[in-house]
């Protein structure tokens, strides 16, 4: 009788079905622990554990049968690896969901910018000397282009003003805005300019 370890021969030649359910196979000469592994998809210690081999030697014996596993046992190394393309798999879903997020609120603010730029108070306020600088600038982080709108700490209209030009039709309102923008800026450039820095005007 002929004895192997796994460093044996590379061949392998076995009888019974190939496949990952249970069987049993009848070693060759030069078939070993870690090759029935392979072949069938389980662990080297299952197969040793089925068949009470000694994990110290892997001897298996030509001409015995061997009983091969249903795959349903794995080491802990094949755990730990499962685990880890999981946890790897969750991380890489929670990334894609971040992302999904970030690009729906772009889509939403576009939206939103959009329908303003094309509505009847953006018109307006271009049409009585408005730039659309000023507009994405100052009205639009300001007031969200309502030229109704009143914060809670009473500042109105599109600029967000206490002074009269707060109030009224767009066009009263853009052309108090602009008054306001060149008297104390000395343009709607320096405002524009002043808010991008400071955060108000």
């Amino acid at each position: 009788m002929l004895m192997f370890t796994t460093a044996g021969a590379a061949g392998l030649f076995l009888v019974g079905a190939q496949q990952a359910q249970a069987a049993t196979v009848t070693a060759q000469s030069g078939d070993t622990v870690s090759e029935l592994a392979d072949k069938y998809g389980v662990s080297i210690d299952s197969i040793e554990k089925a068949n009470d081999i000694d994990a110290t030697t892997h001897l298996i014996f030509a001409g015995q049968n061997y009983e091969i596993p249903d795959g349903t046992d794995t080491t802990t190394a094949q755990a730990v690896q499962a685990q880890q393309q999981a946890s790897a798999a969750q991380a890489q879903q929670a990334a894609s969901t971040v992302q999904q997020a970030a690009q729906t609120q772009q889509a939403t603010t576009a939206a939103a910018t959009t329908t303003a730029a094309s509505g009847s108070t953006y018109d307006q306020f271009i049409a009585a000397g408005g730039t659309a600088e000023l507009w994405n600038t100052i009205v639009m982080p300001e007031s969200g282009g309502n030229a109704n709108a009143v914060s809670p700490n009473g500042y109105h209209g599109l600029g967000q003003t206490k002074e009269s030009w707060g109030y009224g039709s767009v066009a009263s309102q853009t052309a108090g805005m602009l008054n306001y923008a060149t008297s104390r800026y000395g343009s709607v450039s320096g405002a524009v300019a002043f808010r991008q820095s400071n955060g108000s005007w």
